[in-house]
């Protein structure tokens, strides 16, 4: 079985490494190709990236499940007194479902 793509004939796939690119990044302000001898290249963290990974740094220390919090619930579900309210499960699913809307 033959393919032609873009005025290419082939049976069989190019090899790997066949076809290189080369980019060369340039400072915008001067031209120069970043990484060439005189220039400094720095990186600058913002206010709201350094909050973020402290935050992430956080919520990693944080146990995965909350224990104190499935005692309660399997408590109230042994005592029957855990109650599920069809209202707020529907909203919060309404609300994920316009969260998740609003991302696309």
């Amino acid at each position: 079985m033959s393919s032609k793509i873009n005025g290419f004939e082939g049976s069989s796939p190019a090899p790997v490494g066949g076809g290189k690119v080369s980019q060369s990044v340039q400072s915008p302000a001067s031209g120069v190709p970043a990484g060439s001898s005189g220039s400094s290249d720095s990186v600058h963290i913002t206010d709201a990236a350094s909050q973020l990974a402290a935050l992430e740094q956080a919520t990693r220390e944080l146990p995965v499940v909350d224990g104190a919090r499935v005692a309660a619930v399997q408590s109230a579900l042994e005592n029957g007194t855990y109650s599920i309210s069809p209202e707020s499960v529907a909203d919060s699913l309404m609300q994920m479902e316009r969260s998740l809307g609003a991302v696309n």
